[in-house]
């Protein structure tokens, strides 16, 4: 599991809408140290006795809050082993004391994810390259944020180098990354009221010339069924 935002029933129940047991989980990877990112991730660790990675500056910052959790350090910069998968982690700008995101590859399939990201870099695209699938950040309809009642300090916090990306930001890195291995897309991370699934769904079949069919979204509210790859 990558991440663990809410609370432990709602987690489980989203498990249980994909069959999967909590007890099954060999792992929680925490991003960085961002509520929404973290925020049930101890109890939940606790509750199922699930170890947790985490990075030296993520696990610096939330430190006081893994009593009786069993936790794994990891520099942003380390490939490590969960059971049978590699995790291949890389640095991102984004305001957090030292986030991190990440492939994965069990050896035969490549699985990319990129959230919580303000800007990419030629690092970023180099680890995304060569993926089968994607789960890539469509944070907010740049229109939407300009127009919403948001305060200006976190319009800019939002759309500055270090804070998320927009449907076109993203839209731009898929077409740079996509490879002839590439078979789905999972659009991730929308903002509630700066975006809307279609939106970016939109966005991203544009990046990809028109495939919409491999293209997926992941909703707040029931996040997202499993998808498959060949």
């Amino acid at each position: 599991m990558i991440d663990c935002g809410f609370g432990v029933k709602e987690t489980a129940a989203r498990c249980a809408r994909l069959g999967l047991a909590p007890e099954r989980i060999d792992a929680i990877i925490i991003t960085h140290e961002h509520a929404d990112h973290v925020g049930g991730a101890p109890r939940f660790a606790r509750r199922f006795g699930i170890p947790v990675w985490l990075t030296f500056g993520t696990l610096s910052a939330t430190e006081s809050r893994w009593d009786g959790c069993t936790l794994r350090g990891f520099d942003s910069h380390d490939a490590f082993l969960v059971g049978d998968i590699e995790v291949l982690p890389f640095p991102v700008p984004h305001d957090a004391r030292e986030p991190a995101q990440m492939t994965l590859t069990d050896g035969q399939r490549r699985l990319g994810v990129l959230t919580d990201v303000g800007e990419t870099t030629a690092h970023i695209e180099a680890s995304l390259s060569d993926c089968d699938a994607l789960f890539l950040e469509a944070n907010h309809c740049e229109d939407m944020l300009y127009r919403s009642s948001y305060p200006p300090r976190l319009k800019e916090r939002i759309s500055g180098r270090y804070g998320h990306l927009s449907n076109a930001a993203s839209a731009e890195i898929l077409t740079r990354v996509a490879g002839s291995r590439l078979q789905r897309v999972v659009a991730a991370h929308l903002s509630r009221e700066n975006n809307r699934a279609e939106l970016a769904k939109s966005a991203f079949a544009g990046a990809l010339g028109g495939r919409a069919e491999d293209i997926f979204v992941a909703t707040q509210d029931q996040g997202l069924e499993w998808v498959t790859i060949a």
